[in-house]
């Protein structure tokens, strides 16, 4: 008599602990689209994935860099890259859309930038210009003084390469594998944390932006970011507390007549 093997059921919670939440995520919703569309087709009855909880990803609070770490990292960095720390950690920039600015996409006099391309590397392949993340990527985002003078200073030292780009290495459009491992030596070098991506500078320049009082509909358009909720699910804890813009903006009305009230009311000798 031989015994019947009966395949393991694979859960959720299986694929989770096996690839990561992160990973499994969309892939969970990409078989439900497969789902519905089995469904549209009369391929199957019902979506088996509807039964299906999805976890929620529990976000990682941003802590952003300190001013004296971004300096540190772009000193540490070869002299053709130093000037991309101060474009990324003053435009919020992501790291494709650096390295696929062309100087025909600055506009110098005028002190903005168009952001409509990033640069592609695909393994085997020619690194390429491609449209950027999403459709709100697109944007126009202004140029503080420093950035400005940061690429002038750049360009003068170092002309743009192929297609106008103004970040090359060696003539050569910037791979992510190359330019990785500069990064984290130079993380490692100006003695940030291990782990610190390029990303840190998107979340540096945001964190700027909070702080001197921009709304949330601002830093997702300089973001460019799809939504106003993916904005506040990555910095809400940034923004001050609304407690203290309560009593301030009251404050700010009604402190006057109270502190005239309380001159009357003073005893005078």
């Amino acid at each position: 008599m031989h015994a019947q093997l009966v395949p393991k059921q694979t859960t959720y919670k299986d694929t989770a602990d096996r690839v990561g939440r992160s990973s499994s995520l969309p892939r969970s919703r990409c078989l439900s689209t497969v789902m519905k569309t089995a469904i549209r087709d009369r391929r199957i009855a019902s979506n088996p994935c509807d039964a299906t909880k999805l976890p929620k990803v529990q976000r990682k609070q941003v802590v952003p860099l300190l001013t004296e770490q971004v300096e540190a990292v772009r000193a540490v960095l070869p002299p053709q890259l130093q000037a991309l720390v101060t474009l990324a950690a003053g435009t919020g920039m992501r790291q494709g859309e650096c390295f696929g600015l062309t100087v025909d996409r600055v506009r110098f006099l005028e002190r903005v930038v168009t952001v409509d391309r990033q640069l592609v590397t695909v393994r085997g392949r020619v690194p390429e210009l491609a449209p950027p993340k999403t459709r709100a990527s697109n944007r126009t985002i202004p140029l503080p003084r420093v950035v400005v003078d940061a690429l002038a200073a750049h360009l003068a030292e170092f002309p743009d390469g192929p297609d106008g780009l103004v970040f090359t290495l060696a003539g050569k459009p910037i791979t992510r594998s190359v330019f990785g491992h500069k990064w984290r030596a130079a993380v490692k070098a100006a003695g940030l944390p291990t782990g610190t991506g390029f990303h840190a500078l998107r979340h540096y320049y945001a964190s700027l932006l909070i702080r001197h009082g921009e709304s949330v509909k601002t830093v997702q358009s300089r973001l460019g970011h799809a939504s106003a909720v993916e904005t506040l699910d990555t910095y809400s804890h940034l923004w001050p507390d609304s407690d203290d813009r309560t009593r301030d903006a009251i404050d700010s009305v009604l402190g006057f007549t109270a502190d005239a009230l309380r001159m009357e009311a003073a005893p005078t000798s």
